[in-house]
């Protein structure tokens, strides 16, 4: 019987990309190629786009007619498919090379049924997530616009609880991102509640207001863009108990978490040493608790996989609301967004028609809205598709780059052989339907 990687192919054209219509959400409306970018490949790369027609799309087919891409629900002549989200296993193409945020690096396991197809068809699996530099910087991302869509959300949200509380504050004025339709206006509405907070101050009983933030990579950098638009104080983690209401009842104080404010060595007597956290994690213990009292907000912008900490446990809430005296702590933006992750009570992802529930750690039940006992949790999982104009344009100008080498590659070589920059080659995780030497470890969480 013949193995994926010796099955009939699509016939493919070299020099032809496709970009397929988005299905996993209604909500999601990005697409990685503007019509800009379309018109700039076969202008200047003499490449070929294909799109798929889509009535969501931020961007209408006819901009990407008068920017002379070809408008057709068949992809097969493509040599690549680019999409945004995850695919359905039952719309993938035997033998096609695609490029997507695939999420199945950490063995997602919802993924995993879509990856065992793409191996059956002997398809070809390129990751946004991993086209990386040589420090290991990735290239091509959104983090920036999750940062911002998920921090004007998430302030969104504590306007609602503390309304839902009985206490009006400034930040009830807001919507949520996608109501605003673009960054600028997004931080025109920001700013207008920073006015009036320098002219009025902060409700009584809410200050110090203090938001944490959990990270410091390019989502943690788009929440912090939000941030910058308010009157705000800084200070270090350690720094929060010793505040005084009254001397910041006209600004936001807001920290930044790093590793050495979430983890302590095992070893009272050993050093923090970031180096030795990331390859021995076992020899690290969870701290992050005790910074959970003084918060109002928590905003998670950190990667985490299951070798490390949880940031935020069930058990840390369950303290921390254990009795009939509500703490500060009024809502967790969890921008990072997995399921039961770093934010262990993030036990279900939202979409922006219903973005938040609240968490009680007392049942381990969840509401939907902002009632209840319990953290209010934010939990979008595609936080950029509320500013899919804006998102879609800088990724697009990030991934312009690597349009032409993926248009032009033939992918019916062997692996070792293919004629690709090393950022291309290293963030393929499937060749022909074999799991390339950086991701075999998948193959424990594929079955047989």
């Amino acid at each position: 019987m013949p193995d994926a990687a010796e099955r009939a192919s699509l016939p493919s054209m070299p020099g032809v990309i496709a970009i397929r219509r988005e299905t996993k959400s209604p909500w999601e409306r990005r697409s990685p190629v503007t019509p800009e970018l379309a018109r700039e490949l076969a202008e200047r790369s003499d490449v070929s786009v294909v799109i798929q027609p889509s009535a969501r799309r931020v961007f209408h087919d006819k901009e990407y007619v008068r920017a002379g891409a070809v408008v057709s629900n068949d992809l097969s002549a493509a040599n690549i498919i680019l999409g945004v989200k995850e695919i359905p296993p039952e719309s993938l193409q035997a033998g096609a090379t695609y490029l997507f945020f695939s999420h199945v690096i950490k063995g997602q396991v919802q993924n995993m049924p879509m990856l065992a197809r793409l191996r059956e068809l002997g398809c070809t699996l390129i990751d946004y997530e991993l086209i990386c530099s040589d420090d290991g910087q990735r290239l091509i991302f959104f983090g920036r616009f999750a940062g911002i869509a998920g921090m004007v959300d998430t302030l969104w949200a504590l306007g609602e609880r503390l309304r839902w509380e009985g206490v009006r504050s400034p930040f009830e004025n807001l919507q949520q991102a996608h109501v605003y339709g673009d960054v600028e206006q997004a931080k025109a509405a920001i700013a207008a509640v920073a006015d009036d907070i320098r002219a009025s101050g902060l409700p009584a009983g809410t200050s110090p207001l203090v938001i944490g933030v959990a990270g410091y990579g390019n989502v943690a950098q788009g929440a912090r863009e939000v941030l910058a638009e308010l009157p705000t104080r800084d200070v270090e983690p350690d720094e929060i108990g010793k505040l005084r209401g009254r001397d910041v009842s006209h600004s936001v104080v807001v920290t930044t978490f790093r590793e050495e404010h979430l983890v302590a060595p095992r070893d009272p007597n050993r050093p923090f040493e970031l180096a030795e956290y990331y390859e021995h994690p076992d020899r690290y213990q969870p701290v992050f608790a005790r910074h959970l009292p003084g918060l109002t907000v928590l905003v998670n912008a950190i990667y985490w996989d299951e070798r490390y900490p949880r940031l935020v446990t069930k058990a840390d809430l369950r303290r921390l609301f254990h009795d009939d005296r509500a703490p500060r702590l009024k809502v967790i933006g969890d921008l990072g967004c997995d399921l039961e992750g770093a934010i262990e009570c993030t036990v279900k992802v939202t979409e922006p028609s219903s973005p938040v529930y609240v968490y009680d750690p007392g049942s381990e039940t969840i509401a939907r809205g902002v009632e209840g006992s319990g953290p209010v949790i934010l939990a979008v999982d595609i936080l950029p598709a509320e500013l899919p104009r804006d998102a879609s344009e800088e990724f697009s100008r990030a991934l312009a780059h690597f349009l032409a080498p993926l248009a032009r590659a033939d992918f019916s070589v062997p692996y070792e052989e293919l004629d690709l920059p090393e950022e291309l080659r290293q963030a393929i995780i499937l060749h022909r339907g074999r799991l390339t030497p950086r991701f075999t470890y998948l193959e424990s969480h594929l079955g047989p």
